[in-house]
C-alpha cells in the first residue's frame, strides 16, 4: 500500500512538470503577417467606399499601414473572398494616426485576429520617411512583443504598399524579399540587411544611415541604390545610386562582389569581376584637422571582353586592362564621397566609427558636429587592382 502511495505521488509530481501551454491558439484560427508597409497617409481606396457608408472615426490620417496576411484561405477581408482561389496572400490597408489604432480597425475587417510573430520585412516609404523620423514610425514595432526584432527594414522609392504587391500563384512578395537580400554574395549593389534591432541602436546613435532602397514597377521590384537617414533628424534627405551604394559598401568593407564595366581602347565591353576587396579606413587628427587615408585592394578576373586579338590573355595587357579599370574605380568612388561630402553632408560610410576607435578623446569633442566636420574633412584614398586570371577559358600567360 505505502509503495502504490509513493507510486502515485511520483506520477502526479512528474504531471505537474509537464504542464502544457494553456494559452495555445491553433495557427488556423489567426492572420499572420508576413509584410508591412508604412506610407504617406491617405485614406485607403477600399476605405473610402466603407467611409462613405458611415464607417468613419476621429483620425487626420498620418500614415497609411499595410499587412500581408498568410494564409489568404479563410481569412480574407468580405470585400477580398475572391482572392481566396488565386492567391496565397492577401493584402489589407488602413490609414490612422498610429500603427496600433489601425491594427485594431483591422479587427473589424477580418475575422481573425492579426499577429506578428513571422513578421520578416518591414518597407517604409521615403515620402513617409521625409516627413517623419525613423524613430517615430518604429516606436510601436519596438515596444510590441509580438514583432520580431529580427525582421529587416527596407525604404521604398513610391508607395510602400506596391512592393506588397505580388502575381497571383507566385511566391509572397514578403518571403521574396528576404530571398533578394541574400544575394549580396553575388553583388555589392545589396547591402547587409538592417533588421529593427539594428535600426534602433542606429536611430539612437544619432548618427547618419543608410537603409535598402527597393524600386517597383508594375509588379516587379528590385534593390536599387540606398536612402539616407539623416542622424540628427532622423529623416530622409536624399538617395545614392546603386554604383554609389556598391561603392559603399566596398569602402565600409560589408562586401567584396562587384563587376567593373569599361569600354576598352576600341570602344568594345570590358568586364572585370571582383573575387576579392579589402577596404581600410585610418584617420589622422592634426590640431583642429582631421583627415583620413583610405586603402582599396581587390582581385579579380577579365571575365568578359569583345575585342578579338591575340594579346587577351598576356600579362602587359592584364597590366593595362587593371589600369582602365582602376580609373573607373577611382572615378566611381570620387563620385560617392563627393556625394556624402559636398550633396549631403552625412558620414554613412564609418568614418566617424574609425576616428572614435583611433582618437576617442576627439571623437567626444566632434560627434555632436560630426558630419558637418566629416564633410570638411580631407579623404585621400590609394587603389590596387590586380587581374589575376582571364577565367575558365584562358589563363594568364
Amino acid at each position: 500500500m505505502l509503495k502504490s502511495l509513493r507510486k502515485l505521488t511520483g506520477i502526479l509530481c512528474v504531471l505537474l512538470l509537464l504542464s502544457g501551454c494553456w494559452s495555445s491558439t491553433e495557427i488556423e484560427d489567426l492572420a499572420l503577417y508576413l509584410g508591412l508597409s508604412l506610407d504617406a497617409g491617405k485614406p485607403a481606396p477600399k476605405e473610402k467606399d466603407l467611409e462613405r457608408k458611415g464607417a468613419r472615426y476621429p483620425k487626420q490620417d498620418k500614415l497609411l499601414v499595410t499587412i500581408q496576411v498568410v494564409p489568404a484561405v479563410g481569412v480574407a477581408s468580405n470585400e477580398d473572398k475572391s482572392l481566396e482561389k488565386s492567391s496565397p496572400f492577401f493584402n489589407i490597408s488602413g490609414s490612422g494616426d498610429s500603427i496600433l489604432q489601425i491594427f485594431r480597425q483591422f479587427s473589424i475587417r477580418l475575422d481573425r485576429p492579426i499577429i506578428g510573430h513571422h513578421l520578416k520585412v518591414i518597407v517604409i516609404s521615403a515620402d513617409l520617411l521625409k516627413k517623419q523620423s525613423a524613430e517615430q514610425l518604429t516606436d510601436f514595432l519596438l515596444r510590441d512583443n509580438d514583432i520580431r526584432p529580427s525582421c529587416i527594414v527596407l525604404v521604398s522609392e513610391g508607395e510602400a504598399m506596391d512592393v506588397l504587391v505580388g502575381t497571383p500563384n507566385k511566391e509572397i512578395p514578403a518571403v521574396s524579399l528576404i530571398g533578394m537580400s541574400r544575394n549580396r554574395s553575388r553583388t555589392s549593389k545589396v547591402m547587409r540587411p538592417v533588421t529593427l534591432a539594428r535600426l534602433d541602436a542606429m536611430i539612437h546613435s544619432r548618427k547618419s544611415f543608410v537603409l535598402q532602397r527597393l524600386i517597383t514597377a508594375g509588379k516587379e521590384t528590385l534593390f536599387s541604390g540606398a536612402e539616407i537617414i539623416k542622424g540628427s533628424i532622423g529623416q530622409s534627405i536624399g538617395s545614392l545610386g546603386e554604383d554609389d551604394t556598391m561603392c559603399l559598401t566596398w569602402l565600409r568593407g560589408e562586401g567584396d562582389r562587384g563587376v567593373i564595366k569599361v569600354n576598352d581602347s576600341k570602344g568594345e565591353p570590358l568586364v572585370f569581376e571582383m573575387k576579392s576587396l579589402k577596404s581600410k579606413i585610418t584617420p589622422h587628427v592634426e590640431g583642429e584637422e582631421i583627415s583620413f587615408d583610405v586603402k582599396i585592394t581587390t582581385t579579380g578576373r577579365i571575365i568578359e571582353t569583345w575585342s578579338k586579338g591575340d594579346t587577351s590573355t598576356t600579362q602587359e595587357y592584364a597590366d593595362e586592362a587593371s589600369k582602365i579599370f582602376e580609373e573607373e574605380l577611382i572615378r566611381m568612388m570620387t563620385q560617392l564621397i563627393h556625394k556624402l561630402q559636398d550633396t549631403y553632408a552625412a558620414d554613412v560610410a564609418g568614418f566617424g566609427d574609425q576616428l572614435a576607435i583611433k582618437y576617442p578623446s576627439v571623437w567626444k569633442k566632434v560627434k555632436d558636429d560630426w558630419d558637418e566636420r566629416f564633410s570638411q574633412s580631407k579623404i585621400s584614398i590609394s587603389y590596387k587592382l590586380s587581374i589575376t586570371d582571364f577565367g575558365s577559358f584562358s589563363e594568364k600567360k
